[in-house]
């Protein structure tokens, strides 16, 4: 099998609180790392009560000491909400203080409505416009270049892999356009993948960071001892999402047995297609799940993203999952 990663949102939980989050995070980063994931990916989002990972570099901190093999990233930065002076400098002060295992996963949109903007002092729309020469200014940067004759001491020379993200074929084609791996949001809009798989792969143009397309695809993961009990436990991010597509987000909710027959047809509807690209069940389920997903996607890499309110079943869903696949790594 391939490389397997996970994709985590720093989840608060119904009655706890950030602090809380991080902790399970940490132990949940732990985890990952002892059963062989290849990556640990932390998404910005801000203004939402129930996700904390919205300083991202902070918290990439936090788990870089807490793991010692483990690659952490971001998946992603939201780069207009940021100018790539700052991102240089903390990813390359990450890189200085983690040698060898820092990610920079970069996205878009901007994921932010005039208030946020407005709390950030972005010009959000513009800096979304701006997105590809931001990327450029990044890599010129960590290559050791003074953009605008401006050095970033802590950026030059950085050992820090970049990454663009989507969810459209914009991220694909820009991705291609400079040679960069790309990684692909299907966990939760799954509706452009494969084209934008396409475009990416037929489009590449070789570049000093790759000789040959290199594309991840997201997928939402639970694995349990049971069918019944997967489904019972991914219900939670069930009622996240459409708690989200309804414009009443909040934190993460204790599962519900037979959450999806309690909805009305519509919600429902919206409910399968947005987790469309899932794995939910058994080990054996969740094996069956993720190799049809790679054999449709021949993806190099695939992330996880997960997140169950009990943070032991979160833990083990992980472990489960990698002994699934025949990856989890022999004990001593």
């Amino acid at each position: 099998m391939i490389p397997l990663s996970v994709l985590d949102l720093v989840s608060v939980r119904e009655g706890g609180t950030v602090g809380q989050a991080l902790d399970i995070s940490v132990a949940t980063a732990r985890a990952a790392e002892r059963a062989g994931y290849k990556r640990y990916w932390v998404a910005e989002h801000h203004g939402m009560d129930g996700i904390a990972g919205g300083a991202t570099s902070v918290v990439l901190a936090h788990l870089g000491n807490a793991t010692s093999t483990i690659r952490i990233g971001s998946g992603g930065i939201m780069l207009p909400n940021h100018t790539p002076y700052v991102i240089a400098e903390q990813f390359g002060t990450l890189a200085a203080l983690f040698p060898g295992r820092v990610d920079l996963g970069l996205g878009r949109a901007p994921g932010a409505d005039g208030r946020l903007a407005q709390a950030l002092r972005k010009d959000i729309h513009g800096a979304a416009e701006r997105f590809p020469n931001d990327v450029v200014e990044l890599q010129a940067r960590f290559a050791g270049q003074a953009a605008g004759g401006v050095p970033s001491p802590q950026a030059a020379g950085a050992d820090v892999e970049m990454w663009l993200l989507g969810s459209s074929l914009f991220g694909a084609q820009l991705a291609a356009m400079l040679g960069l791996p790309y990684a692909f949001a299907s966990h939760f809009a799954p509706a452009a993948l494969d084209e934008a798989a396409k475009v990416y792969r037929e489009r590449f143009q070789p570049s000093e960071t790759l000789d040959r397309p290199h594309f991840m695809a997201a997928i939402n993961v639970v694995a349990a001892d049971t069918d019944e009990e997967a489904a019972y436990l991914a219900s939670s991010t069930d009622q996240s999402f459409v708690a989200l597509r309804t414009g009443n987000p909040g934190r993460l909710l204790p599962p519900v047995r037979g959450y999806r027959e309690t909805l009305p047809g519509s919600a429902r509807a919206m409910l399968e297609q947005v987790r469309s690209v899932s794995a939910v069940g058994n080990p054996q389920t969740v094996r069956a799940g993720i190799e049809e997903f790679v054999a449709r996607t021949q993806a190099d890499e695939l992330i996880v993203s997960i997140a169950t309110y009990d943070p032991a079943a979160q833990i083990r869903s992980l472990e489960l999952t990698m002994e699934a696949l025949g990856q989890a790594p022999a004990l001593t």
